[in-house]
């Protein structure tokens, strides 16, 4: 069992507990995608209304304003989606849809940040696009759960979809055999 630390602030405490996961996971993100991730999780603390945004509206809704607001309600899709397919990947279950659905989606709404005119955030936010998948399986990871978390079809789908390392882990636990790595590769090339 493991002793709980706890730390001075919210921040302090979610920072260990991603530094954590990200050794779990075999994991090293750049401290700016590290950062990124813990301020999230500590801005979304609060709010509990994340379980009943409907993304897809909220991401159209978002292209369709100018400015500042596009900018933060492209950010909180991106964020969302994010926080959904590694906290909550249960919740596209719920709402029947694979939990690549919110990976597309929050990769898509990170990358549209990165070609917005805030120049100087346009690398992060391209990093967040491209290393969406590694920051899902810290996530994960922080759940501390066993790979079940994801049954044997989400964890194939997810994996074949996006080539997350911990849906891989998920899909050897449910079979513990090479058989099954063999044939999520043959699954994967079918794919392509």
């Amino acid at each position: 069992m493991t002793n709980l630390i706890l730390h001075e602030t919210a921040v302090a405490q979610w920072h260990a507990l991603i530094t954590e996961a990200e050794h779990t996971a075999s994991i090293t993100l750049p401290h700016e995608l590290e950062g990124y991730l813990v301020l999230l999780l500590a801005r979304f603390t609060e709010q509990s209304h994340l379980a009943d945004a409907v993304m897809a509206i909220e991401y159209l809704q978002a292209q369709s304003i100018v400015g500042q607001l596009k900018f933060e309600r492209l950010r909180d899709v991106a964020d969302k989606c994010l926080l959904i397919s590694g906290l909550f990947p249960q919740r596209a279950e719920h709402r029947r849809v694979k939990i690549s659905y919110f990976v597309n989606l929050g990769q898509s709404a990170y990358d549209l940040l990165a070609h917005l005119k805030h120049a100087s955030l346009a690398e992060l936010f391209a990093d967040l696009s491209q290393n969406f998948v590694s920051l899902m399986d810290v996530l994960l990871n922080c759940r501390q759960l066993p790979p079940q978390l994801l049954t044997p079809i989400q964890a194939l789908e997810l994996w074949a979809d996006t080539q997350s390392q911990f849906a891989l882990q998920a899909l050897s636990k449910h079979t513990e055999s090479e058989e099954t790595l063999l044939f999520a590769e043959s699954f994967d090339r079918k794919m392509d």
